[in-house]
């Protein structure tokens, strides 16, 4: 073997040794990761494959793919799947909508701006429990609720306060009380990222378009939405990611009752209800790799969008 091979060949050895060199530092961190994510998968996956509910601790046997076929057959799992899609779809279109309005107000320079960012960011700071809590009490109480007190304020300026209807919104509108909620918490999750997408747009390119003679709607069509597609993508696909696995607010204002049990608490009912861990490790085997495709899927779309833009 000659010399340059030889030295040839020590030179990318000492450059793996220098890269692992690199990354060992980061070798905790990752065994965290996998013993905290993985494992617990991992196990998930072998249980998914057994017979094995709580009740009957003599009867835990192999099935193969026995709790699969229950789960794809099972109308409450397909109901529920159907109730998380529309609730997803429902929270991050609205949150979205709301987000970006209140971003291009906060965008804008006035006294005490600061301090009214500070205020609108505080709902998404509160504990979800504790904000489920005080929309079922606070707010949807028929008896002593803000909703219904708003409503006998608005018939007492009339005289009629003794008529104001006082109706139970967790009980006539189930679904949209848990959306009200759950909006109400994630609004300002996209509030902060399209709000940094608007302090990055290029104003010297709006200013000029202003000085063109373009109205403020056309410089909000034309450039300011183009501009925050990114920013609304990567929002939507969080907040898609986050409402997916929300349990606190159905478990808190309506119990998954009234047809607003989405797939966490099925899982959950499955588990902890009916001991069943044989059929709910299949269930969450299935949310998990559901939830995993549709975010590839819009991740390669993002990127895919990205590189577009940059060419």
């Amino acid at each position: 073997m000659s010399t340059a091979t030889l030295n040839a060949a020590e030179h990318q050895a000492s450059g793996r040794a220098a890269a692992w060199l690199k990354r060992l530092p980061l070798l905790p961190a990752l065994i965290f990761m996998i013993i905290v994510t993985q494992l617990p998968f991992v196990a998930t996956l072998v249980i998914s494959f057994i017979h094995w509910n709580a009740l009957y601790p003599n009867d835990v046997t192999f099935t193969w793919f026995d709790n699969y076929a229950q789960v794809f057959t099972d109308a409450q799992f397909w109901s529920s799947a159907l109730t998380t899609v529309l609730m997803t779809v429902i929270v991050v279109l609205v949150s979205l909508v709301i987000g970006l309005i209140i971003a291009v107000l906060l965008d804008r320079s006035f006294r005490g701006r600061a301090i009214v960012r500070t205020i609108m960011i505080a709902p998404f700071l509160i504990v979800p429990i504790a904000a489920a809590l005080v929309w079922k009490h606070a707010i949807f109480n028929p008896s002593y609720g803000l909703l219904n007190g708003i409503l006998t304020w608005i018939w007492g300026l009339f005289g009629q306060a003794a008529a104001a209807p006082q109706p139970d919104w967790v009980s006539s509108q189930p679904l949209m009380a848990v959306c009200a909620a759950l909006i109400w918490q994630w609004t300002p999750f996209m509030m902060l990222i399209l709000l940094a997408g608007l302090q990055g747009r290029p104003l010297d390119v709006i200013e000029a378009a202003r000085i063109d003679g373009a109205s403020t709607w056309q410089i909000f069509r034309f450039m300011t939405l183009p501009h925050l597609r990114p920013y609304l993508e990567l929002s939507a696909l969080l907040g898609c990611i986050y409402i997916v696995q929300n349990f606190d607010a159905v478990f808190t204002i309506t119990s998954g009752g009234l047809g607003t049990a989405n797939l966490p608490y099925t899982i959950y009912q499955t588990f902890f209800e009916a001991h069943d861990y044989g059929q709910a490790s299949a269930e969450g085997v299935v949310v998990v790799i559901a939830s995993m495709a549709i975010a590839i899927l819009v991740l390669r779309t993002v990127s895919s969008l990205l590189r577009e833009e940059k060419r």
